[in-house]
């Protein structure tokens, strides 16, 4: 059994990494401005998923750094018998304390007080409450916030790109040239402004200081 220890702690952290990144980070709100960016340009491959994806889940890892940090530093500093179930779970109650801060710090308040509602009803009879500290409840609360605030964004991405699209229609109307497809003459157009505003860089540099307390 004690021969098991190891792999079983190493599984645990590596498992525990990989979710933590894909939902106790920014990576939802990243992953879905960047679709949305995608979708606006009127580009429907290009940048990949796979691009979109890698990008979002490095710049969620580089925001949420200090947190990851914190929470390796707690784990390590503390005396456990990885061997128990016990102090399994005081391996998981220390790690998880400095992502539950930033799940606080950056969840919409009506969305946990809507779960604490919706929990304590659905599990009235079992003796289970619904609070903030609940980790189970800040995870979807957080989550919902975060797609939330990537709509807000992606709709006032969309406004010029849409406000492009219309231009490019009226005139093509007005010059007589109905049969030629508007996003033939629109995408080179959206994609020069992006360009010029250096697009991708103002993106992520407005959704990372979205986050400056993230530390």
């Amino acid at each position: 059994m004690e021969n098991m220890t190891g792999p079983l702690a190493f599984s645990f952290l590596a498992g525990f990494m990989v979710l933590a990144v894909l939902t106790l980070t920014s990576f939802v709100k990243l992953s879905v401005v960047f679709m949305i960016v995608r979708q606006a340009l009127g580009l429907q491959q290009v940048p990949s998923n796979l691009v979109l994806m890698a990008l979002a889940g490095f710049t969620a890892v580089f925001i949420s750094l200090p947190v990851f940090s914190a929470s390796l530093t707690s784990v390590g500093e503390i005396d456990i018998d990885t061997s128990t179930i016990s102090g399994l779970l005081q391996i998981w109650e220390t790690g998880i304390a400095p992502f539950q801060a930033f799940l606080s710090q950056n969840t919409t308040i009506e969305h946990v007080d809507f779960f604490i509602t919706v929990s304590n009803d659905l599990w009235a009879g079992s003796g289970l409450t619904g609070s903030r500290d609940d980790f189970i409840i800040q995870v979807p609360a957080f989550m919902i916030s975060e797609l939330t605030e990537a709509f807000r964004i992606g709709f006032l991405i969309y406004l010029p790109f849409v406000a492009i699209d219309i231009a490019v229609t009226a005139i093509l109307m007005a010059l007589g040239m109905q049969m030629v497809q508007p996003n033939i003459i629109a995408t080179p157009f959206k994609l020069l402004t992006f360009v010029f505003v250096d697009g991708w860089a103002r993106l992520a540099e407005g959704l990372v200081l979205t986050y400056g307390g993230a530390g």
